[in-house]
């Protein structure tokens, strides 16, 4: 075997596992709502509580994700991966012999831990074991494989449920977790990234790194861009019947649709990534793009099939700036801090999904569908900037 050839085996090897860990880390999270009706009937609660339960767990990932970079970057990914994985697995395995409705909200918090830690892990495991040639498309497939964990959650745990009740259904889909992380902790010498590449935590290791200039700048991208996303994902099968006076049916294929073109985009753009520097102006240009489309979707009637067609579109254009918003952080993190910066921009995430319901739920509610497909595309245009921002700070530090 050749060099360049046993080169891309381990590359391949190692996208793979950290693929599925992100796999797992997104079907996790979508292992509780599509049961929530047979939850709710068994425990006799209401859906306001069983929201709740998804509340804790979005609330403790997004508190711990900070902190779980700069463990990262301290004792390594490699253990921290395995970690999250089986505190996801096992909180699953918990939930399904709770006795009630209380016991579903430590679950939902020690399931929330175990999920703060994918993203500085997986990050710092990719940009510390991927060749650099490779990584773009290593953060397409990574991307991708979290989508796919999203999409194969629903229907995987209304089958289960139909032929073995809720609780079994997540007691197995525990025990498969945990089975995972004992594998992927096997795989330690794969994963393993060197003292002198996580970091000793001296030095600018430390939270005043997280306010630099590119630092902040990447968090702010990351909430906008959260809000655009969460936005059209969450709220486009209420929106377009709406605008578009299309049925409730059409608007969730065509949801589907984006999130599947969104993936495809990814593996296109993770090519786009490793073939050139200028991260930002793929950015721009798919962003910018995207959010002309979606002010017309919400201010153009247009027929069903050029409508769909241009979904689509959208979704695959946001998809494909995905690898170069993270070569973009990655530009902008120092040697050594990959877990924590990527845990620190990645909690922007949290702020944006957490803004976004809140901000296109009243624009429904008040009879404004229009100014929500407005909200979402100024989001997408000012997430343009903030990227442009970005690039200008790595240069202005680059320079010092």
């Amino acid at each position: 075997m050749t060099d360049a050839a046993a080169d891309l085996g381990r590359d391949l090897r190692v996208m793979t596992l950290v693929g599925v860990a992100h796999f797992s880390s997104h079907f996790f999270q979508l292992v509780l709502p599509p049961l929530f009706p047979l939850i709710r009937t068994d425990l006799g609660v209401s859906f306001t509580e069983l929201g709740a339960v998804m509340a804790v767990f979005f609330a403790a990932s997004g508190i711990c994700q900070v902190l779980a970079g700069f463990v990262v970057d301290r004792i390594g990914p490699q253990l921290v991966l395995s970690a999250g994985v089986a505190l996801c697995s096992g909180a699953m395995a918990l939930a399904g012999f709770t006795p009630g409705y209380w016991g579903l909200l430590p679950a939902a918090a020690l399931a929330g831990l175990g999920n703060s830690v994918f993203h500085p892990a997986d990050y710092a495991i990719l940009t510390g074991r991927i060749a650099r040639r490779r990584i773009g498309r290593a953060y397409s497939v990574h991307t991708v494989l979290g989508t796919l964990g999203w999409a194969s959650a629903p229907l995987t745990m209304l089958v289960l449920a139909e032929r073995y009740g809720w609780r079994m259904a997540l007691v197995q889909v525990g025990v498969a977790g945990l089975a995972l992380a004992a594998f992927i902790a096997l795989q330690h010498g794969r994963l393993k990234i060197e003292p002198s590449e996580h970091g000793s935590g001296g030095g600018k290791a430390d939270w005043r790194l997280l306010t630099a200039g590119p630092i902040l700048a990447c968090l702010v991208y990351f909430i906008l861009l959260s809000m655009a996303q969460i936005g059209a994902q969450n709220f486009m099968p209420t929106l377009l019947p709406l605008v578009q006076r299309t049925t409730l049916s059409f608007a969730a294929s065509a949801t589907t649709l984006y999130l599947v073109c969104s993936a495809a985009g990814s593996l296109g753009g993770g090519y786009l990534a490793d073939w050139t520097p200028h991260h930002e102006r793929i950015v721009g240009a798919g962003l910018f793009a995207a959010g002309a489309l979606t002010v017309a979707f919400g201010f153009a009637p247009m027929p069903d099939g050029v409508l769909l067609a241009l979904i689509g579109l959208s979704g695959f254009l946001v998809g494909a700036t995905i690898p170069s918003r993270d070569m973009l952080v990655r530009s902008a993190t120092p040697p050594g801090a990959t877990g924590k910066v990527f845990g620190f921009v990645y909690s922007g995430l949290d702020i944006g999904a957490t803004v976004a319901p809140l901000a296109i739920g009243a624009f429904i509610d008040h009879g404004a569908p229009r100014a929500a497909f407005g909200f979402i595309a100024a989001a997408l245009l000012a997430t343009v900037l903030s990227a442009l921002f970005v690039k200008r700070q790595v240069r202005t530090e680059a320079a010092r």
